[in-house]
């Protein structure tokens, strides 16, 4: 089995559990995805099976999520399954949002939670905040391409948000930042992810479809749809001495460094590419 999967991970499980399921159902260790969801999540869980874990890191790695602020109040975790930590009674209007919303688009800093599975020397945020450490977090810088307000709440000072974002944007430190700078506070009260590079929510099947080997088959992406590269067609000859993993002398150009092999329509290898010299970096023949 080589393919990929959409699936929609429902909220209460964690992208692990998901992988978990998988495994079962299909009898296949060699499955992973792209881009953890929190427990408290759900939406898009890009997920790769067979060989096709080995092409994880070729996939389009922007993510887009809708998610829901509340205003005044704030959490150990910046998001619902956290203490309260903070509260504030000043009611904050949409026209003093628009303007800060403004602070966070482009290429921003942006300071991880403490609660999250960055490490910092070997040893992961959340366990130095579960032991009541203190650690020096130091800002990451992330990209938002798009920031916009879907609806609010005035009177329950509540604030859905579209994002378009770079890989590892934390949406919870938005949900945080944005609300200390409206003078106030803010958490993440639901979070929905509708994109991750090409997986989009609306082409998401539920992980509770699935239910044997013949249904997963049947919902596999194959590979060359997803990956968006240049594309070199294979002789005969050329097949097998990519299959040994050997290297392609071509009169061909491309402006890519990386380039796919593609034999009768079905991927060969993905190479590096440079100066008409083709080098096998992942062979799937």
């Amino acid at each position: 089995m080589f393919g990929f999967l959409n699936i929609y991970k429902p909220k209460g499980m964690t992208s692990h559990d998901v992988i978990s399921v998988l495994r079962r159902i299909t009898k296949i260790k060699q499955i992973g995805h792209t881009g953890t969801l929190d427990p408290f999540a759900e939406g898009v869980l890009p997920v790769c099976i067979g060989k096709a874990t080995r092409l994880i890191e070729y996939l389009e790695e922007d993510k887009a999520y809708i998610g829901t602020v509340q205003l005044g109040k704030s959490t150990t975790t910046y998001d619902i399954e956290g203490d309260i930590t903070n509260e504030s009674n000043k009611t904050v209007t949409k026209d003093e949002i628009e303007p800060s919303l403004n602070n966070f688009k482009g290429e921003i800093e942006q300071l991880p939670p403490i609660y999250s599975a960055i490490k910092v020397k070997g040893k992961k945020l959340y366990e130095y905040a579960r032991n009541n450490e203190t650690v020096d977090i130091k800002p990451r810088k992330v990209t938002i391409d798009e920031l916009k307000i879907l609806n609010f709440d005035c009177k329950k000072q509540q604030l859905e948000l579209y994002i378009s974002c770079s890989k590892g944007t934390y949406i919870r430190s938005i949900a945080n930042d944005l609300g200390e700078m409206l003078g106030t506070y803010g958490y993440l009260t639901n979070l929905v992810r509708v994109k991750a590079g090409d997986f989009k929510i609306e082409n998401s099947i539920k992980l509770e479809n699935f239910n044997s080997i013949e249904q997963v088959e049947n919902q596999l992406i194959y590979p060359l749809e997803y990956l968006h590269y240049p594309r070199y067609d294979l002789t005969e000859e050329e097949r097998e001495r990519v299959s040994y993993g050997m290297p392609l002398k071509i009169t061909q150009t491309f402006d890519s460094p990386i380039v796919l092999l593609v034999h009768k329509n079905n991927l060969a290898a993905v190479c590096n590419y440079e100066n008409y010299t083709i080098k096998c970096n992942k062979v799937f023949i």
